[in-house]
């Protein structure tokens, strides 16, 4: 008996998850997500699946992330009609983030000539299949096959996915891997029980020279930025990398590190997202958060902060004087309130733009970041006089030598079977790079797998099918 994997998203790019386990019985999908940050390509959001959606026993969702669950509500319109597992706050994130979307595909759907690609009806029915499981719980999710989440430390409830067939056969998914050690929360989790693990790659091929002093060189380049007298402008991801950007804005200000100018968290998502992670704090943040939280009831707000949920509170921002921050969506500046701020802003050579997550290849975030001197934002042509920061120490990923040391993590440390990983959800290049230093340093046995391949997996072995 045996485990089959097929790789039909998240292999040979960062983006769009989406990865087949089938065993004896038993047929689950591990992620559902879109392929961001290249320009629009209407196959990859609105071709049919290339499997029978409607035989899949359920679905198993890692994290709240786009790019892990943006075509959910799709695979419901198309006829799935299994359970989905998440935990308690990715469940929350969830719905949020695939409610925020449903507006920006329908501009997209309209921009092109398509039909929408989901609706929100759609979401509603995907929530309505909804089951939350804990950490380190052992459930069976589909005939003859159970799964077991641990957390991976990468944005509030993220898990890796153990899969175990009826015959003891094991493969785990890690989703993405945090940067560890995070503010507040805990630290990823190895997989000491798989046969064989599939493993992220992101910064397979990089080391966070940053990660140490990230929180020096932001006071040092916000304090540059203020002497200019310009707007920073920060376009951050709303999950986990703006909690982490506030909670150290909030400490930096309070212990006057930093000047008190005005900071506008301008994304209702981000907002919203926030919110999820004040509830569950008290549950999934590491000790030391949770103690600070009880003695100062909120990590991610101080004095100088504004939300701007509506559109209308967006637009008095033009009205605070400079120097002021203003963090915004999306991301990779391929959407969101961002775009508006960079076009008024990116012209002015005294704006400092603050680059703070990975920027996939071809969007706009990519180009400011590869030091363009033009960008195109809302289909007007921007020319770039800003001056562009990048950090690389505030990724929500682990670097490659953090990679290495999760692989290492995972080898058997007495049944004397070898460990065997495959190396996904990296560009080409990272993942390659990192396969080769597993096989190198832990003398493991590393694939990369292409889009659309198939694996059969036992104790024994792993065989290209």
């Amino acid at each position: 008996m045996a485990l089959k994997l097929t790789c039909y998203g998240g292999a040979e790019t960062v983006t769009g998850s989406n990865f087949m386990v089938e065993g004896t019985r038993g047929k689950i999908l591990i992620d559902c997500g879109l392929e961001q940050g290249r320009d629009f390509v209407e196959k990859d959001m609105y071709a049919p699946f290339p499997y029978d959606v409607p035989s899949i026993d359920a679905l198993v969702i890692t994290h709240a992330h786009l790019d892990h669950i943006g075509r959910a509500p799709k695979l419901v319109k198309e006829g799935f009609k299994g359970q989905v597992f998440v935990t308690p706050p990715t469940k929350d994130l969830m719905e949020l983030m695939l409610r925020d979307t449903v507006d920006i595909l329908a501009e997209t759907s309209r921009q092109h000539g398509l039909p929408l690609l989901y609706t929100d009806e759609d979401v509603t029915k995907l929530m309505s299949l909804v089951q939350l499981v804990n950490y380190h719980e052992e459930r069976e999710v589909a005939p003859g096959l159970s799964v077991y989440l641990r957390n991976t430390g990468h944005i509030l409830g993220s898990a890796s996915v153990r899969v175990k067939d009826e015959d003891g056969t094991t493969l785990a998914l890690t989703g993405d891997i945090g940067n560890s050690p995070s503010p507040y929360l805990p630290d990823w989790e190895p997989i000491p029980d798989a046969d064989a693990v599939l493993m992220e790659s992101v910064y397979g091929d990089r080391v966070n020279m940053d990660k140490g002093n990230r929180v020096v060189l932001l006071r040092d380049t916000i304090k540059r930025a203020v002497a200019r007298g310009g707007v920073i402008l920060i376009p951050a991801f709303s999950i986990e990398r703006t909690q982490l950007m506030l909670y150290e804005f909030s400490k930096l200000m309070e212990s006057g590190e930093l000047p008190h100018i005005p900071v506008f968290l301008d994304s209702p998502l981000a907002i919203n997202a926030t919110e999820v992670y004040e509830k569950w704090g008290r549950e999934y943040f590491k000790k030391e958060a949770e103690d600070e939280l009880r003695q100062r009831h909120d990590l991610f707000k101080f004095p100088f902060l504004t939300m701007t949920p509506s559109r209308q509170d967006s637009s008095k921002i033009l009205e605070a004087p400079n120097p002021k921050i203003i963090m915004a969506g999306a991301g990779m500046s391929h959407g969101g309130r961002i775009g508006r701020w960079e076009q008024k802003y990116l012209p002015d050579p005294s704006t400092t733009l603050i680059i703070v997550g990975y920027q996939a290849p071809g969007s706009p975030g990519r180009l400011l970041q590869d030091g363009s001197p033009h960008v195109r934002l809302g289909g007007e042509d921007v020319r770039v006089r800003a001056k562009i920061e990048t950090f690389v120490g505030w990724s929500a990923h682990a670097d490659r030598d953090e990679l290495l040391k999760f692989a290492e993590a995972a080898l058997p440390q007495s049944d004397g079977r070898t460990k065997n990983f495959f190396v996904a959800l990296g560009e080409p290049s990272a993942a390659r790079f990192l396969a080769q230093r597993i096989h190198d340093y832990l003398g493991a046995n590393a694939i990369v797998p292409i889009q659309g391949d198939s694996f059969e997996i036992t104790k024994e072995k792993i065989a290209r099918i």
